[in-house]
């Protein structure tokens, strides 16, 4: 095999930027070749409006799909979850590797937890399926809130609480453990209170489908379990027609007995942005061996969903 760099596309963003990184180090190793970022940017670096306006849908992915179509690089990284659930011929998934830890994070001022938070706290996050979710918890919990849209990379929105513009901001833990910025997080949401975007926590390696010597090599990094649990979370997403900006949640667990893991378990929630209305529904069965297994079980638990008022919850509908 050539020696020649891998071009490796890449949004400029710092995030991108360290995932990217960490994913070059691993393409060195499994291939021994060099690896060179190219930087792309995107509609959704550039534009200053809230996600949810702009329709998240695609916005971070398309620049450097088209980078990939011209053979200006030989393959992208994606955060997964900013992945359109259509996958397009030309192009393959070729890896998607070990997931981080998918779990939402608040970062709060002077410590607090989510629940320590004052009355009328202000909490922002640019996610219609956050504002949807801890909404909801909060009226639960006969706490009042206001959820604030905002924008802006890691820095940016932590800096939103450390000038007090915000009691507190949400945001991926993934990312911050990414960018070294985890030591900022006062509470780990749990699961149970906030599910994640689908596929939050995990990234997509993309290659041109035609690359078969690539994408073979690409795909000594990918894990099969965290495919298959991120491809029933996007699923889930594709059956309710609904886009990364909609209000949608979806975790896959990998139930464990001991050491042996016995079945997965999908969850998945749509709501209203002011948590008035939340359908949430989950669903178990044996740990798909197959894509096709895994699409399947998103399909099912969608089905049930709609079935239960979903498709009057979501904002965006995906085209």
């Amino acid at each position: 095999m050539t020696d020649k760099a891998l071009r490796l596309g890449t949004r400029r963003s710092k995030l991108a930027m360290a995932q990217s990184g960490q994913v070059a180090e691993a393409v060195r190793q499994v291939t021994g070749r060099p690896v060179e970022l190219v930087e792309i940017t995107t509609y959704g670096d550039t534009s200053r409006e809230h996600l949810a306006q702009i329709g998240g849908t695609g916005v971070f992915v398309a620049a450097l799909r088209e980078a990939l179509a011209r053979d200006e690089v030989d393959f992208a990284v994606h955060s997964l979850k900013d992945l359109p659930t259509a996958q397009p011929a030309e192009l393959t998934l070729a890896a998607v590797p070990v997931r981080e830890d998918p779990r939402d994070v608040l970062v709060a001022r002077d410590g607090l937890t989510f629940s320590e938070l004052p009355d009328g706290a202000r909490v922002g996050t640019g996610s219609p399926r956050r504002m949807a979710q801890l909404n909801a918890y909060a009226r639960d919990h006969g706490m009042t809130i206001e959820t604030v849209p905002i924008r802006g990379n890691v820095d940016t929105r932590i800096g939103y609480v450390h000038k007090g513009e915000l009691d507190a901001v949400v945001l991926a833990a993934a990312g911050l453990n990414r960018v070294g910025r985890i030591d900022a997080v006062t509470d780990f949401l749990s699961v149970d209170t906030v599910l994640p975007a689908p596929g939050q926590g995990a990234l997509a390696i993309e290659c041109a489908a035609h690359n078969a010597s690539l994408a073979a090599a690409l795909a000594e990094l990918d894990d099969p379990f965290t495919r298959v649990a991120v491809t029933a979370e996007r699923s889930l997403l594709a059956a309710l027609e609904a886009g990364c900006s909609a209000p949608v949640g979806a975790l896959a667990d990998l139930l464990a007995d001991g050491q042996v893991v016995k079945e997965m378990r999908l969850r998945g929630v749509v709501g209203k942005t002011d948590g008035s209305t939340l359908v949430q529904l989950s669903t178990t069965g044996p740990v798909p061996e197959t894509e096709t297994q895994a699409m399947e079980l998103g399909r099912e638990l969608a089905a049930e969903m709609l079935t239960k008022g979903a498709a009057g919850l979501m904002g965006e509908r995906a085209l």
